[in-house]
């Protein structure tokens, strides 16, 4: 038997990946994974880690001795207002596969947007040979919100195709070539953008923030006419009714989402008839599990060795 505790694994995500990873990750101390129905009632008040996304609503009463948290995503919304959370530290999830997939995600959005690729489908449907002339990438201004890892690589990979690209976070950033913009500036940082990519965290501060007020500050006349909503951070930070609202009165001419206030999409909401609209069922970048328990185990490691831990959450800011 170990003379390390296991790490305690509470993963609401592709529970047989989960189960299959976890046979050989942690082989020096093995793990206790939540989703095993044989964990039920087992102490847990010994365990030092824990892998977390989604837990139950009574981990942290159960494992109250925790010496560092995981993340099994980007964020740490899912867990942060749990009763019990211990004054310890919170490692984000970051990994190249997850910044890559992204990226992807964004980039794809913006060009079909470019492209207009809505009405090439419904000409497609009607078997219309419409011909469009769409704008240059560098006729449209590709507004970043949030420029931590995935949004700065997002930002990167844009320029490389052409766009114009100004990034916006809450306190200032320099990246070189970039035009940026701090929270003092927001409405500045607004009015120059086309297309607008929410990457922010889920925090008090960014609830319900993509709203009508701020829909409403979007350049009107770009090379599109309209300015487009693109949101891959986190659902609770758009209010779904306003996008629906501003899409039906002309401010904004389209949205890609890949996130949602409440998920799966209920099959009856407005979105999924609007004009222009692009919706896939938040798997913009899935987390990819063997990566996340090498990450998980290289912070373990450090920790024990007495350097510090990557990718510490600061607890203030949410992030």
């Amino acid at each position: 038997m170990s003379a390390k505790p296991p790490v305690l694994v509470d993963l609401k995500f592709n529970a047989d990946g989960v189960a299959r990873i976890l046979k050989t990750a942690f082989s020096d101390r093995g793990s206790i994974n939540i989703a095993d129905p044989a964990t039920k009632g087992r102490d847990l008040s010994g365990l030092d880690y824990a892998l977390l996304w989604k837990p139950d609503a009574d981990l942290f009463e159960r494992a109250p001795n925790l010496k560092v948290i995981f993340s099994g995503g980007a964020g740490v919304d899912s867990f942060m207002n749990l009763p019990g959370l211990p004054d310890v530290p919170i490692v984000r999830f970051v990994d190249r596969s997850l910044t890559t997939r992204m990226s992807e995600w964004v980039v794809m959005q913006c060009l079909m947007h470019l492209r207009q690729q809505h009405q090439h489908d419904k000409d497609q449907r009607a078997r219309i040979w419409g011909k469009l002339i769409p704008p240059e990438a560098a006729e449209i201004t590709v507004g970043i919100m949030g420029l931590g890892v995935l949004g700065q690589d997002a930002l990167h990979k844009l320029k490389m195709m052409g766009f114009n690209v100004i990034g916006w976070s809450r306190t200032a950033k320099q990246i070189d070539g970039v035009e940026t913009f701090d929270a003092a500036e927001l409405d500045a940082f607004l009015a120059k953008t086309d297309f607008l990519v929410g990457l922010l965290p889920l925090t008090p501060d960014t609830t319900a923030f993509y709203n009508s007020q701020l829909f409403a500050k979007l350049r009107q006349g770009g090379a599109l006419g309209k300015p487009v909503f693109i949101n891959a951070g986190r659902g609770k930070s758009q209010v779904q009714a306003d996008i629906v609202s501003a899409i039906e009165t002309g401010i904004l001419g389209g949205a890609s989402l890949d996130v949602f206030e409440v998920e799966p999409l209920p099959s009856d909401h407005p979105l999924w008839t609007c004009e222009n609209v692009f919706i896939t069922p938040h798997d913009a970048a899935v987390s990819e599990e063997t990566a996340l328990f090498r990450h998980v185990e290289t912070q373990i490691s450090r920790f024990e060795r007495g350097e510090p831990l990557q990718f510490v959450v600061d607890r203030e800011a949410g992030y």
